[in-house]
């Protein structure tokens, strides 16, 4: 089982949380935290996505560089 999801070089985790029945994840390899959630696979797969654009957005928009992924998990899918 593959619990990574990856999108423009960045690699995120999903975990699931039976108490709230809800998806959840976090972009690893980076000082900063993105985190995104949903409610089904394909949810969580398009807020990662929205996730990293978003963020990748805000430091064109704020001027600054983007933190690029220290880490990088082979053998992974693109989800996107």
């Amino acid at each position: 089982m593959n619990n990574h999801l990856s999108y423009k070089g960045y690699t995120g985790t999903v975990e699931y949380t039976a108490e709230d029945d809800i998806l959840f994840g976090k972009v690893i390899g980076i000082r900063g935290l993105i985190s995104y959630e949903g409610e089904s696979i394909s949810s969580i797969k398009k807020c990662f996505v929205d996730a990293i654009d978003d963020y990748l957005e805000m430091c064109k928009q704020e001027g600054l560089e983007p933190q690029k992924p220290v880490i990088e998990v082979e053998n992974m899918p693109q989800s996107a």
